[in-house]
């Protein structure tokens, strides 16, 4: 299970040398804002744009991409739905909650768990695109269009080509679609830009635990509670019923599905929940849960369907 410990435990330690440095008096409120501020607006788009540039966009129409749409988006349809009985959070808050019950880890704790557990990473490039093409694009804009305080169709249509991370993404997908190759002392900086971008990210993510009791979240424990439950077991669970029943897939790609649907929630969901202000504390605490849960849940998965 070395994939699964070591891609955990690189994340760990980075959050907890962000953690460090808070108790020092290194990093603060102000400090998280201004390193989330650098993450959305430099090293995340950089990074997001050098990802998409050098898939393959040929994997994108595979069959990994409709069930992460079929996964992804039956787990935020539960999530949605539980906050109208349950919650009743203003769209903004259910958005964060929803994105953080299915926007999984793909990049730096995907590419390590499945290579060692499949020896390839061709799950993530589609599972990578879908969200950043389509949930992440949603999510902002009804961010962005809550931010803005007042709903106008003109504003909703135009608002996804404002926001930098979508911006790069699209502008990858069409390099890639035209099989641009940018040469070398171009991509170079962009390289060193978008490495900075996880390990900002997580910087952030550490120093904002400081300070924060666990589920002591001011009448947010159900939410976080549901989300990580929802994101640990359940999205797994889905994974597994529509690949093997819908989708009827062969073994080795039905494990790369589970996995893929196991890994914890992505830090960039606390990346924009912080940027804009909305449900911080659901997104922070189930990164956190769903990191914790995620080493067993994926040893079970790999102990149950590999062989």
């Amino acid at each position: 299970m070395g994939g699964v410990l070591i891609g955990l435990a690189v994340i760990g330690v980075v959050i907890a040398v962000g953690y460090i440095a808070a108790r020092c008096g290194l990093g603060g409120e102000p400090t998280v804002s201004a390193l989330t501020r650098t993450a959305f607006f430099i090293t995340n788009p950089v990074l997001l744009f050098t990802v998409v540039l050098k898939s393959d966009l040929a994997v994108v129409f595979s069959a990994y991409v409709p069930l992460a749409l079929l996964t992804a988006g039956i787990t935020a349809l539960l999530y949605v739905t539980l906050s109208r009985l349950w919650f009743r959070r203003p769209l903004a808050e259910t958005a964060v909650g929803a994105m953080a019950s299915s926007y999984v880890n793909a990049n730096n704790i995907g590419i390590p768990i499945t290579v060692y557990a499949l020896g390839d990473a061709t799950p993530v490039a589609p599972v990578l695109l879908v969200q950043l093409l389509l949930f992440a694009p949603l999510v902002l804009t009804v961010l962005d269009l809550s931010a803005a305080g007042r709903f106008s169709p003109r504003r909703m249509l135009t608002q996804p080509f404002r926001n930098p991370m979508i911006i790069a993404s699209l502008l990858g997908v069409v390099l890639a679609a035209f099989h641009v190759q940018l040469p070398e002392p171009v991509m170079a900086p962009l390289s060193l830009l978008g490495g900075a971008a996880v390990p900002v990210v997580l910087l952030a993510f550490g120093m904002s635990l400081h300070g924060n009791r666990i589920l002591h979240s001011g009448g947010h424990t159900a939410e976080i509670l549901t989300a990580t439950a929802l994101k640990s077991a359940v999205m797994p669970a889905v994974a597994f019923a529509v690949g093997r029943f819908v989708f009827n897939l062969e073994h080795h790609m039905l494990l790369g599905v589970v996995l893929m649907a196991a890994l914890p929630t992505a830090q960039n969901v606390f990346l924009f929940a912080n940027r804009y202000s909305r449900g911080k504390t659901v997104a922070r605490e189930t990164v956190l849960l769903s990191t914790a849960a995620a080493a067993p849940v994926l040893i079970l998965a790999v102990w149950l369907l590999a062989g």
